[in-house]
C-alpha cells in the first residue's frame, strides 16, 4: 500500500499533535485542530491504513493513535521542516558561547548546559580522542624551586597544564631553552606520534648538560600526552527527564539514569557515530535500553578538523525539527567563535 499525500498530511498532523500533548491522537480532534479538509470518518480510515503500514500504534486503553518509530523516521527523513530560531534564542546562544582557547573544555561543558536549558532534555558534550591532534607548542613555567608547570597546547586549542615536582636544580633560562627544544622536536607531530618519540635521543651536544632536568620532565610529559588521549564527557540536565511524561514511572526514570551513568560505554558509542547531525530513534540505537529513546548528535569543526561532539537524549516523542535546528546553530556558532578566538578570519560561504 502506497502512502498518499493525504496519508502523509494526516501522519504529520498526528506527529505534531502527539509531540505537543503526549496523548494519543483521535480523528475528531485531528479534524478540528488541523483543518485537513476531510471528515473524521475519512481520517479514521486513513489512520487505520497507517496503522496497518506500521506508522501508528494503538494503545489498548485509548481510541487514539500514537506514532511508531517508523513514523518518526519518515518524519525526520522526509516530512520535517526546518525550525527557525527566534532572535532571542540566537542571542542567548551567541552570548553564552564565547569560546576561550585556554578554557576549551569549560566552553564545551557550557555548550551542554545551554543545550539542556533550551531543549529541556538531557544533553551531553564530549571531546573526541586527541590522538590526531597536532602539538602546537610546549612551555615549562617556573613556580618555585621544586615546582614547575608543564603547558601543552595542540592545534585544536586543547590546553593541558600539569604541575610537576622536580628534585634537580633549574633556572628560568634552562626551562626556556628546554621548552624551545621540546617545541622544536614535537611541533607538528600528532600526540600518537609524539608518544613514540624520545626527545633525549634528539638532544644535541649543547643540551647534554640539561639531560638530568629533561629526564625528570619527560616521563611526566609522556604521561600528560597519554592523559590528553582520554575523552572528556560532560552530561547536563539529567533531571529534566522527570518532567517528561514517558519517564513518569520510577522504573523508567531509574533505567534512564543507569544508562547515562555508564559514561565509558556511552562515550565509546558516541565516538563511533557518524559526522554531522545524526538522529537515531528507538530500536535504531545500539543499546537495547535506549529502545524508548531518541538520540541526536552533532559535530563541529575548525579548519576541517573535528573538535567536539554534542547531543541530546530524550523520548522518541521529541521535537526533532526544533532540536536539530538548535544543534545546527549551536555548532556553527561554536566553530566560528573558536576561529575568532584564535584570530582567524571567517570566510563566508
Amino acid at each position: 500500500m502506497d502512502i498518499s499525500e493525504r496519508k502523509l498530511q494526516i501522519l504529520q498532523a498526528i506527529i505534531t499533535d502527539y509531540v505537543k500533548s503526549a496523548e494519543p491522537v483521535g480523528s475528531r480532534s485531528l479534524a478540528k485542530k488541523y483543518g485537513l479538509g476531510v471528515s473524521p470518518a475519512t481520517i479514521r480510515n486513513e489512520m487505520a491504513d497507517l496503522e496497518e503500514l506500521g506508522y501508528l500504534t494503538h494503545p489498548h486503553t485509548s481510541a487514539g493513535r500514537v506514532p511508531s518509530d517508523k513514523a518518526y523516521r519518515l518524519y525526520v527523513n522526509s516530512l520535517m521542516s526546518k525550525h527557525d530560531l527566534s532572535p532571542e534564542e540566537k542571542e542567548i546562544i551567541n552570548e553564552r558561547m564565547q569560546v576561550s582557547v585556554a578554557e576549551f573544555n569549560q566552553t564545551l561543558q557550557q555548550a551542554a548546559e545551554l543545550l539542556s536549558d533550551i531543549t529541556k532534555l538531557a544533553s551531553f558534550a564530549m571531546t573526541p580522542s586527541a590522538s590526531c591532534d597536532t602539538l602546537k607548542f610546549i612551555r615549562l613555567l617556573p613556580v618555585d624551586e621544586a615546582t614547575i608547570v608543564l603547558m601543552i597546547v595542540s592545534d585544536t586549542g586543547n590546553v593541558n597544564n600539569t604541575t610537576l615536582k622536580v628534585d634537580v636544580p633549574y633556572t628560568p633560562e634552562s626551562l626556556e631553552v628546554l621548552s624551545k627544544s621540546m617545541t622544536y622536536n614535537y611541533k607538528g607531530t600528532t600526540i600518537d606520534e609524539a608518544l613514540k618519540k624520545s626527545i633525549i635521543a634528539d638532544f644535541n651536544s649543547d643540551l647534554e648538560a640539561m639531560s638530568p632536568l629533561a629526564s625528570k620532565i619527560m616521563p611526566n610529559f609522556m604521561k600528560t600526552l597519554e592523559d590528553m588521549l582520554n575523552v572528556n564527557l560532560y552530561m547536563e540536565g539529567l533531571t529534566n527527564i522527570f518532567n517528561i511524561p514517558e519517564y513518569s514511572s520510577i522504573d523508567k526514570a531509574k533505567a534512564f539514569i543507569e544508562l547515562v551513568s555508564k559514561k565509558d560505554e556511552f562515550a565509546k558509542d558516541m565516538l563511533q557515530r557518524d559526522d554531522g547531525i545524526i538522529v537515531t530513534i528507538g530500536d535504531e540505537n545500539n543499546d537495547s535500553s535506549m529502545k524508548d529513546c531518541s538520540l541526536v548528535t552533532a559535530t563541529y569543526h575548525v579548519d576541517g578538523k573535528l573538535i567536539g561532539k554534542i547531543g541530546v537524549i530524550g523520548p522518541t516523542r521529541m521535537n526533532y525539527s526544533e532540536v536539530t535546528s538548535i544543534m545546527e546553530y549551536l555548532t556553527e556558532n561554536l566553530s566560528k567563535s573558536f576561529l575568532l578566538s584564535e584570530g582567524k578570519e571567517i570566510k563566508d560561504d
